[in-house]
């Protein structure tokens, strides 16, 4: 068989869609396809995300990134979880944390034993029984080998970043690897009028960009899969009313959380990320009971440290893509859809359409077949995300607000009231395996916000009381134990990666 010749594929818009998509093809590509990426100074990026979760690490190490350059770079801080604060009620707070909840026995997981001792009076809240919320609670970080045999679990983590710094520093790696820039902006789309395929790119200077495959990174506005080929767009405000955030950077406060925050308000919610250099702070709302100057000036007097710039409003709309791929165009990151921050899941989504998108590439043509599968893969991980961030809105406490009360009546998808009301009545959760957040994780949200079983498993009734309680004491302290030997999260990032001071002034 004669090889194939490379494809060209380019990708539209820079950020941080495009130069991860960029810097995950030139790595794994090589010589296989020719790659360039066009985008324009005079346009500005979302910069999607600064936080993530922790497959963001797979992503980097896959590429060979050294971790501690990134951390410099980037003005990166690590992430344990998030801290939801008024969720339940306004007095309320539980943390979603990543990894190991409690340990199992047997067959069951350790939610069903702390249900029972719940029950008995003898168990504490869940967080006391999660590792990586007992370390977080002391603002420690470290980076923690466990030798084989070990019974503890490990320290999932993730990093919260500077975007902007992210993409320059992939865009770095990625010319490094063959990648080419052009730069201009985009004022025409010619087709292929044979079939229909985005045939060229016109630039305003007159460049002509060509390729068998493009990337649309170009925001919400879909230049190619939306304005071009008319994808569709499927709305779920009905059940994510937030259709506006603001945000604004402020100076960096002590201590260093290695967490996010995610604080509730009447109107929404407001997050804190921590970073090196500086602190993220935004609100997310709804234009309906929020208007954007008091949203605004709520933000600004809920700062911890001096603001350093102006809040700066977004407009979006949560939902997906009737179709992420259309001919020759697949949509990444907001091109593709649009699923508000509150879980951290804008950059994962983009690194799971490029492994998708890598299990095809650089395969050319791509038959139908394999587009429609990738559509619905794409929409099956979208859906199952968004449920999970309906769960939050949707079990709230806070009641007499007209907001949170509207969110906690309305009719949900289908697939989350089954989910709940299995857990509700039996304990019962189960994720399918391709899903990103597993039993741990919809745990940990649900009896947070007070969706507490009725019953638990029969099964944890063999274990004698008093040994229940000894496994719940000694579970608590040997992560209290585990916690107490991990350093101060600032001084483990200042020693292991401080930020370049070239980069606290880009």
């Amino acid at each position: 068989m004669e090889p194939q010749a490379p494809i060209t594929i380019t990708i539209v818009g820079g950020g941080t869609a495009g130069w991860m998509t960029a810097a995950a093809l030139g790595r794994f590509l090589g010589k296989q396809a020719s790659i360039t990426l066009v985008e324009s100074d005079d346009i500005g990026t979302v910069g999607v995300g600064e936080a993530t979760i922790p497959h963001i690490k797979i992503f980097n190490d896959a590429l060979g990134i050294d971790e501690a350059e990134f951390v410099a770079a980037t003005g990166a801080t690590y992430k344990l979880g998030i801290a939801f604060e008024g969720w339940g009620a306004p007095d309320d707070a539980y943390v979603h944390a990543f990894g190991q909840v409690g340990r199992g026995i047997g067959l069951l997981p350790f939610h069903q034993f702390w249900l029972r001792g719940r029950n008995l009076g003898v168990a504490k809240p869940l967080g006391h029984y999660i590792l990586n919320t007992i370390v977080l609670a002391g603002n420690r970080f470290a980076h923690v080998e466990r030798e084989p045999g070990n019974p503890l679990p490990p320290i999932p983590y993730a990093f919260h970043f500077d975007a902007g710094l992210y993409a320059r520093f992939l865009r770095g790696f990625a010319e490094r690897h063959g990648v080419t820039r052009v730069e201009g902006k985009i004022v025409a789309v010619s087709r292929d009028p044979s079939n229909g395929d985005i045939a060229a790119l016109t630039l305003a200077d007159g460049t002509q960009v060509g390729g068998h495959l493009f990337i649309d990174c170009s925001g919400f506005r879909g230049l190619l899969i939306e304005q071009e080929l008319e994808a569709g767009f499927e709305d779920w405000t009905r059940w994510l009313p937030c259709d506006r955030a603001c945000a604004v950077p402020s100076e960096s406060t002590d201590p260093l959380t290695p967490y996010t925050r995610a604080m509730a308000h009447p109107a929404g919610w407001q997050w804190r990320i921590p970073l090196q250099h500086r602190t993220g702070n935004g609100i997310v709302y709804s234009s309906a009971f929020l208007d954007d100057q008091r949203a605004a000036d709520r933000l600004v007097a809920n700062l911890d440290g001096r603001p350093l710039a102006d809040p700066r409003t977004l407009r979006f709309t949560t939902g997906r893509r009737a179709r992420a791929w259309v001919r020759n165009v697949v949509a990444i990151g907001l091109s593709a859809g649009f699923i508000e921050p509150l879980e951290s899941t804008s950059i994962h989504l983009i690194q799971t359409a490029i492994n998708r998108l890598l299990e095809l590439v650089p395969r050319w043509p791509i038959h139908a077949g394999a587009r429609d599968d990738y559509n619905a893969r794409t929409a099956r991980e979208m859906e199952a995300v968004r449920d999970f961030i309906i769960l939050h809105y949707h079990a709230n406490g806070r009641t007499g607000e007209p907001f949170w009360d509207g969110l906690r009546t309305m009719p949900i998808p289908d697939s989350l009231a089954h989910r709940i009301e299995l857990f509700r009545s039996d304990a019962a959760i189960f994720p399918g395996n391709d899903e990103l957040f597993d039993q741990r994780g919809w745990v940990q949200v649900l009896i947070g916000q007070g969706v507490v079983p009725e019953r638990y498993h029969p099964i944890a009734d063999e274990l004698p009381e008093s040994e229940l309680r000894r496994f719940l004491d000694l579970t608590e302290q040997a992560y209290v134990q585990d916690a107490s030997r991990i350093p101060d999260h600032r001084a483990y990032v200042q020693k292991f990666a401080p930020m370049r001071r070239e980069e606290e002034t880009a």
